[in-house]
């Protein structure tokens, strides 16, 4: 099945720059104003971040206590944006999921134009203002693009896409940020450039297993090639990575796994597919899973996927098509599609994440080709609910803020206690 490149592409325009990072000064890019739009309580916030070249911004949406967002506020990322190579210019800028993510109290996101990561803290009262900890710090490697955190351990580990590529962890210091952790920096072996081109040949996304047992890194195929799921052993004490990993490839018509998201209780993981649709992985024989495929009719990259605890199913997005697909996955682990949702043409769906609000979750969704964030209501299986389009473009040109949706990634969310 041929992938089509119209889709999840990008391109930068200075490639060499991009290679030997030099950071902006310490307090970043002077906004015009100051970017609080707070009216009132928030229940949490969506993150998102802007990935400009010449400053990467953490943008801050507060989400009321109806599960809908406004703009908040805006905070440097603590280095440079970038933008990998394509054949076309298009968003998803990173071919991947997990730029910027959300563990407690804190966010982590990466700076791929820079080749850093950075931590910040969230204020529960004020979740859209957030307050870099420590300072950014070196990957370890080239252009990084997803983040991972460990939630029986909170290690932080980082998934290199560039020349020089693979994970690399971190700890979490409430003082210092994130502090390099011996022994976890581990090559993937792909033969990339530094921005990546892509998006086949590329890697997509970094999650721990369920259990933490396992680091996870999902590397898309060059079609006829299938890509691959990367697995290491994670020490529970130390936190250290087995030398190598051990690859498990898609069921015959997989060819370029995107997102992982896990499937609770079972040990395996659905994958998004922008070849076919999604894949199913099974961990529960070993350290080699087993798969299987489900096609989406009329897909063209289906690529980011989150779970929603209230209704037991998957909300998969696909760049091309603008359209969100509600997946079922049995106690089998067998897959069905239970409905679809049309976001728009041109919308260019991408990253998402789901947020319970007041016992009720919602769909939130970078619409990056609309400059947009969809708020869905999950009112029941197969039932979601538009509840707005907020098109935050206009209100961070008001406070400075620089947005240009073939560079905008990320989508992660906070909600308060």
């Amino acid at each position: 099945m041929k992938f089509s490149s119209a889709t999840v592409t990008a391109l930068v325009a200075s490639t060499a720059a991009m290679a030997h990072p030099v950071l902006l000064d310490r307090d970043g890019p002077k906004l015009e104003s100051s970017c609080s739009n707070q009216t009132g309580v928030s229940a949490g916030a969506a993150y998102f971040i802007t990935n400009q070249p010449d400053g990467n911004f953490i943008v801050g949406s507060d989400i009321g206590a109806d599960g809908r967002v406004t703009f908040g506020d805006a905070i440097w990322a603590g280095g440079r944006g970038a933008h990998g190579l394509s054949s076309s210019v298009g968003p998803d800028p990173f071919f991947s999921q997990g730029a910027i993510k959300v563990s407690g109290k804190n966010v982590f996101t990466v700076n791929a134009g820079s080749n850093t990561a950075t931590m910040f803290s969230i204020n529960p009262k004020e979740p859209a203002k957030l307050k870099m900890i420590g300072q950014p710090v070196s990957t370890g490697g080239e252009f990084p693009v997803s983040v991972a955190i460990s939630k029986q351990t909170g290690q932080v580990c980082v998934l290199n896409g560039g020349r020089v590529n693979g994970v690399n962890c971190f700890k979490q210091d409430p003082v210092l940020g994130l502090v390099q952790m011996d022994n976890t920096q581990r090559s993937l072996n792909l033969n990339q450039t530094t921005p990546a081109t892509g998006p086949q040949g590329t890697v997509s996304h970094v999650i721990f297993s369920e259990n933490g047992s396992q680091l996870l890194a999902s590397v898309k195929g060059t079609p006829p090639t299938p890509g691959f799921i990367a697995s290491w052993d994670v020490d529970a004490k130390t936190g250290v990575l087995s030398d190598n990993f051990t690859m498990s490839t898609p069921a015959q018509g997989g060819l370029l796994p995107f997102s992982m998201t896990v499937i609770p209780g079972k040990d395996a993981i659905l994958a998004t597919d922008a070849g076919v649709g999604f894949d199913i992985f099974n961990f529960q024989n070993g350290t080699t899973a087993t798969s299987s495929i489900v096609p989406i009719t009329g897909q063209k990259a289906t690529c980011w996927s989150s779970f929603s605890s209230k209704t037991g199913n998957f909300y998969l997005t696909d760049v091309g098509t603008g359209t969100v697909t509600e997946v079922h996955v049995d106690g089998q682990l067998q897959g069905s599609i239970v409905n679809q949702y049309p976001q728009g043409n041109g919308s260019a769906t991408i990253d998402n994440d789901v947020a319970t609000i007041n016992k009720k979750d919602f769909l939130y969704v970078m619409a990056a080709g609309d400059t947009s964030i969809t708020v869905t209501s999950l009112d029941a299986p197969g039932k979601a609910t538009p509840v707005q389009q907020f098109n935050f473009a206009d209100e961070a040109k008001k406070n400075g803020v620089t947005i240009d949706a073939n560079n905008l990634h990320g989508m992660t969310v906070f909600v308060g206690q």
